[in-house]
């Protein structure tokens, strides 16, 4: 029997009302993330939200299957794509954004902060002119600014902890919560990386967790648990104030910061993350081609346990 959890997977949350939006969940299995399609039921408007460029480490290639992978649905449920959204720099993938941008005529977005994170990793890389989010970027979301897709009104708020430039996309009773919380049964995210606070991660999911209880709740990764074998990326507020093994009510903020630094004190690096950094804080463009026709990517060596 073959591992779901090394199969691509989708799920269709559907409206539960007025106000609320239809949600696809698309499983991408090399990275454990899941890319989502929120859309208005009424006007078929869509928003794509941190879909991937498939991007092999071994052998430094791309490819396209994911993102085609939610252009079909897209075009199969009759949908018109008004937003391609990113949540954050994602550190264990590739963003399509500047793919989608192209192919679908829609504007792109991120968080307003996205350009500190850059600061942090031009630095890093030793590039300090490479990297401009508001040039690769059609707009940079502020905190508590709001948009629509189609008629339905989508709250930002800033969700600073993974990064320090993180948001989360609240629409109706759907709240896309990325790198924030995981599923119940797996806790929270790490916080570890350059500009990550684990004490502001507590302060992001609490903002979270108080949203009504019966906001359906997005998840940007899963990769199981040693008990479950399927991924799974939607749960209710609810549902994690009472079962999240990480934040549960009743859990003091002095406890999980000490618990979730424990925990990222263990955790390595993505084994993508030095090569996707790099392409997403450019939107999710390569570097220029350089004389002879190619691409090339700048790898910090020495910098990182």
């Amino acid at each position: 029997m073959s591992d779901p959890l090394n199969a691509p997977l989708v799920r269709h949350s559907p409206s539960t009302g007025d106000r609320s939006p239809d949600v696809w969940g698309i499983y991408e299995p090399d990275t454990g993330s899941i890319q989502y399609i929120c859309a208005d039921p009424a006007t078929k408007k869509a928003a794509l939200i941190d879909v991937v460029w498939n991007f092999n480490p071994k052998n430094y290639r791309f490819s396209t299957e994911s993102m085609e992978q939610v252009l079909d649905l897209v075009a199969e449920n009759g949908l018109t794509v008004e937003w391609v959204l990113d949540t954050h720099p994602h550190a264990d993938h590739v963003m399509a954004s500047a793919q989608l941008k192209e192919r679908t005529g829609a504007p792109n977005a991120i968080g307003a902060l996205v350009p500190e994170i850059a600061k942090i990793w031009a630095d890093l890389y030793n590039l300090p002119d490479a990297f401009d989010p508001s040039q690769d970027f059609d707009h940079l979301f502020q905190e508590g600014e709001t948009f629509k897709i189609g008629e339905l009104d989508v709250n930002v708020m800033l969700s600073p902890g993974h990064t320090l430039g993180s948001i989360s996309y609240v629409c109706g009773d759907a709240a896309f919560v990325h790198d924030t919380l995981m599923q119940p049964d797996a806790g929270t995210s790490r916080s570890d990386f350059p500009g990550g606070v684990t004490a502001e991660l507590w302060d992001s999911i609490q903002d979270i967790l108080s949203l009504p209880e019966k906001t359906r709740l997005f998840v940007g990764h899963d990769y199981g648990t040693k008990e479950r074998k399927e991924p799974i990326w939607e749960a209710t507020v609810g549902e994690h104030k009472a079962n999240n093994i990480h934040v549960r009510e009743g859990t003091r903020r002095e406890d999980y910061i000490e618990r979730r630094q424990t925990r990222d004190a263990t955790l390595s690096l993505p084994n993508r993350i030095l090569a996707a950094l790099q392409i997403n804080l450019r939107g999710g463009r390569l570097p220029a081609a350089e004389d002879d026709g190619n691409h090339y990517l700048k790898l910090p060596v020495n910098r990182f346990d």
